[in-house]
């Protein structure tokens, strides 16, 4: 089984309550590490204006690339749930190594300020799955424009885009991801 994160474009206004439900829930401090990110999309000049969002985190691939590049064996996938988790243990930190961070393109593996920062990142909130309850990031969510769960159920509900706004999907690394794309609506001249 897979699990992975359904994320409806449509209905995500950049509320940024997912980031800090999760930055809350993980005791993350404040400062550049964020396991759940929100990205503003804004594209077009007036009177024809484009603005999305895209919240993004680990998408927890198929065939993840910092697992293939930790050269410490600090991140694993989970055989039972194909979860990317990290042992901050045996991470080398940023000073010594970010190889992760440089074979993810969706920026996935997050560092701290302090001084050699270990690598982390989501987790789907694994603790909370175990409890049957959702991730916090789409438990706070208020547009309900988040949902996880096995992979093969998300998009048996929501369908098989794997392509949004801002977002390119790797056929490499096959991230566990469904989307509802926000399209772009001219204001002057139709759809585009």
């Amino acid at each position: 089984m897979q699990t992975g994160f359904y994320f409806d474009q449509t209905r995500c206004t950049g509320c940024y309550t997912c980031v800090i439900a999760c930055k809350d829930w993980h005791d993350v401090p404040a400062g550049p590490a964020s396991w759940r990110r929100v990205i503003t999309i804004e594209q077009g000049k007036f009177p024809d204006v484009f603005v999305a969002w895209l919240a993004t985190s680990c998408y927890h691939c198929a065939r993840p690339a910092c697992v293939a590049a930790c050269p410490a064996g600090a991140i694993t996938k989970r055989k039972e749930d194909g979860i990317v988790v990290v042992d901050q243990a045996k991470c080398l930190g940023n000073d010594r190594c970010d190889l992760c961070l440089q074979s993810c393109p969706y920026g996935a593996p997050q560092f701290g300020a302090e001084k050699n920062a270990k690598m982390q990142m989501c987790n789907l909130c694994f603790d909370r799955l175990e409890e049957g309850k959702k991730p916090i990031c789409v438990a706070g969510c208020p547009m309900r424009a988040l949902d996880a769960g096995p992979i093969d159920e998300l998009r048996a509900q929501y369908g098989d885009e794997t392509e949004a706004v801002a977002f390119t999907y790797s056929t490499d690394l096959k991230p566990s991801v469904v989307f509802k794309p926000k399209r772009k609506i001219s204001l002057v001249g139709g759809r585009k």
